[in-house]
């Protein structure tokens, strides 16, 4: 089998690194980047795999010449880099080649990409380090120049309804055309579509879609709560976890504990991100119903309602509530908003565009 069959898609990443294993000499640094969820960290691995000769034990984690550095915390501080510049000057234990993984590679502070820099422009010749980001705009160009580039892209709708296919041959035609495009071209979003614990927060937070404009009673705040909580409710889960994962494990405590925040943190703000996308779908979605356009709706599962919802009257308001919602998404993603304050003032918003004299949530 090829080192990247497993993997779906990402043509141009695969060739890249296919002609990389194809030279004698690899180059001193790869940095993958591109949308979470769409195969890097699998890639790097299978990457680090080839190169060392023992896919086997890399997967696993148990090769002695592969060095993996995460953020503890939401930062990848000097001391992690420091640790690894100490381990880059070992010649390897076993193979011909040391492999540096650098996940979340964006998340360096200033002071770590400045001391990983010297390692860069003059590495040791066993090593390789691969650093793996999830967005380029927070690394240095000098970083960023003295790596070769390697993209990856968000799959196709193609490739997560095979995905679900295997995952769940089960589901119905219209909820898997439904969750394939919920999941916007990312695997990890797959798991978590087809989680039952999800697919009630998911049931919750359409009902707080529609409440905006069906519910005369509809409260913000109530709103904002119930999205909150959905948010907490994964942060709790991959909480317990991280937990689990970390009894194989023997670490610091300060470390386990970092982790486990982290990991808490990551689920918790990645489930509001996918909750404003997924509010964000409804409303275009009430667009794309009332102008006739019903093979291009997201929530396919729920043509029957949305065609009873998206009245010509509700028009002008759906589209201008899809923008709103994407404008928080945009804004989370770029500043250090508070969620409830954030989430309340947007339903506010959100009952001005849509509310008034509206039908029955039954």
């Amino acid at each position: 089998m090829n080192t990247f069959d497993n993997l779906p898609e990402q043509a141009e990443a695969k060739r890249l690194l296919r002609a990389a294993l194809s030279e004698d000499a690899p180059a001193h640094a790869y940095l993958f980047y591109g949308p979470r969820g769409v195969g890097k960290r699998d890639a790097a691995v299978a990457f680090a795999g080839a190169l060392i000769g023992d896919p086997g034990r890399v997967e696993r984690g148990s090769h002695p010449d592969v060095y993996l550095v995460e953020p503890l915390g939401d930062q990848i501080r000097i001391d992690d880099i420091r640790e690894l510049r100490r381990d880059l000057h070992m010649r390897p234990f076993e193979a011909d080649r040391r492999v540096y993984l650098i996940y979340s590679a964006e998340t360096m502070n200033e002071d770590a990409a400045d001391a990983l820099l010297k390692d860069l422009e003059e590495p040791p010749p066993y090593a390789v380090i691969v650093l793996v980001a999830d967005d380029l705009g927070p690394l240095p160009e000098t970083i960023r120049s003295r790596c070769q580039l390697v993209p990856f892209t968000r799959l196709s709708e193609r490739a997560i309804r095979e995905q679900l296919d295997t995952r769940a041959p089960g589901l119905a035609a219209n909820e898997a055309a439904s969750l394939a495009r919920l999941a916007a071209g990312r695997l990890d979003r797959v798991a978590r579509l087809l989680d039952p614990a999800s697919a009630r927060r998911r049931e919750a937070l359409l009902e707080v879609a529609r409440s905006v404009y069906a519910d005369p009673a509809f409260e913000p705040g109530d709103a904002a709560d119930r999205i909150l909580e959905g948010a907490h409710e994964r942060a709790a889960e991959a909480k317990e976890q991280a937990e689990q994962g970390l009894e194989l494990l023997d670490l610091p405590t300060r470390e386990a504990e970092q982790r486990v925040k982290r990991a808490a943190r990551g689920a918790e703000r990645e489930e509001l991100l996918a909750s404003l996308e997924e509010l964000a779908s409804w409303y275009r979605d009430l667009v794309v119903v009332a102008v006739g356009a019903h093979s291009a709706v997201v929530h396919a599962d729920r043509l029957e309602i949305l065609t009873a919802d998206a009245t010509t009257e509700r028009l002008a308001g759906a589209e201008h509530a899809a923008e709103l919602v994407r404008e928080t998404w945009r804004a989370f993603e770029e500043f250090n908003l508070s969620p409830p304050l954030a989430l309340e003032a947007l339903f506010v918003k959100l009952r001005r565009e849509l509310g008034g004299n509206v039908p029955s949530l039954t």
